[in-house]
């Protein structure tokens, strides 16, 4: 038997992550075998996935508590079937909640374990490192200033940079983006990402559509693009739209094609998350929105650590883009931001020196550098109980 390994992937983007990493992997170790729980992108290079990865999808606590005890049955079934064949290493992708139990069963009884993406234990719910402390070997970290927070409470850790620094361009194409999109050269564009999740679509998708509406009254040749991720949001979308009188808007829904849609745009509207980060190394300036229920807004402004909530502004470790929380977020506000990024050609040119320096700093080829990490421990296990 060749030696074996188990991932976890939670969803879409761990599906990918993933991907990428047993590519490098079986690259330099071609009998190596990987199955556990993933999605599409991992089967497609020779992932063995018992469950699907949306098995594990929950969006927020909510669905979390209702869906306890379907993934709490998952788990246990998923760890009784390691261990009754242990694998040389786990690698738990991201899915926090749902691998550091499982890392840590497994760990106890001498595999080794990895987690791929740190938590953002620096952002908020930092108590967490001492259950990571005592469930993983090592911690694979997306951002540079993550290792030193890991190292000084006695948890390996290795930087390997960001996958997403590895495929985008260091100089993205708008025009042939436009072209893509059969867009005007010379318009005035707008790209507007209100979120991936239902929740996040329901509670932004009207501000952005007045904000859209504010702009047209001062550009009144621009475009805008709305990428979306699901049909669902698609319709809860058009809902919006429909219900503001916006029918006519010059407004584009795509399904997906997000980084097409931000390369075409001159400025970005975006909710706070990954797409934030992807807009960055896109060398796109963009105005950060977000809108949530408000005690959850209250629990999690309690729990913070950080000024900043975009992922751009904490890896620049100041405030280069514009942030608008909860009652902050308004049209006119938001429009105004938008509006002077569009009419500043100078600041929009510093702003992109500045995440080119970040997209330089993010690209570390990062599958080969976690295969690096986790080669090492095949063909060994760990002696007795950590």
């Amino acid at each position: 038997m060749g030696p074996r390994i188990a991932l976890v992937a939670g969803e879409a983007s761990g599906d990918l992550l993933a991907s990428h990493l047993i590519a490098a992997l079986t690259s330099r170790q071609p009998e190596l075998r990987c199955e556990g729980i993933g999605g599409p992108k991992m089967e497609a290079v020779g992932f063995d996935a018992w469950w699907p990865y949306d098995r594990l999808a929950v969006h927020g606590y909510v669905d979390a508590l209702k869906r306890y005890r379907e993934l709490s049955r998952m788990r246990r079934a998923l760890l009784a079937r390691l261990l009754k064949d242990p694998p040389d290493v786990f690698i738990g992708v991201d899915a926090p909640d749902f691998n550091l139990w499982l890392e840590q069963q497994l760990r106890r009884r001498g595999v080794h374990t990895v987690h791929f993406v740190s938590p953002s234990i620096w952002a908020w719910r930092g108590g967490r490192i001492k259950r990571i402390r005592a469930a993983i070997d090592h911690m694979l970290c997306l951002f540079p200033f993550e290792p030193a927070i890991y190292e000084a409470a006695g948890v390996p850790a290795t930087y390997v940079g960001h996958p997403l620094a590895d495929t985008f361009p260091l100089v993205p194409n708008k025009q042939e983006a436009r072209e893509r999109l059969h867009l005007p050269h010379a318009a005035p564009v707008f790209a507007l990402l209100p979120g991936s999740r239902e929740s996040e679509v329901a509670n932004l998708a009207p501000l952005f559509i007045d904000t859209a509406k504010y702009l047209l009254s001062r550009y009144p040749d621009a475009r805008f693009l709305v990428p979306l991720a699901t049909r669902e949001t698609r319709v809860i979308f058009e809902q919006a739209q429909y219900a503001a009188d916006a029918r006519d808007l010059p407004l584009s829904l795509l399904f997906g094609h997000a980084v097409d849609a931000m390369t075409a745009a001159d400025v970005v509207l975006v909710a706070s998350g990954t797409a934030s980060l992807e807009a960055a190394l896109l060398k796109r300036p963009m105005v950060i929105a977000y809108r949530m229920g408000d005690f959850q807004y209250r629990m999690m402004k309690r729990m913070a650590y950080l000024p900043w909530v975009g992922l751009p502004n904490i890896l620049c470790n100041e405030g280069v883009v514009p942030e608008m929380l909860q009652d902050n977020a308004t049209p006119e506000a938001l429009g105004e931001a938008l509006a002077r990024w569009y009419d500043d050609v100078d600041a929009r040119h510093a702003l992109a020196d500045r995440f080119t320096a970040l997209h330089h700093r993010l690209r570390q080829d990062t599958a080969q550098r976690a295969a690096d990490i986790i080669l090492p421990l095949l063909g060994s296990r760990h002696h007795g109980s950590p």
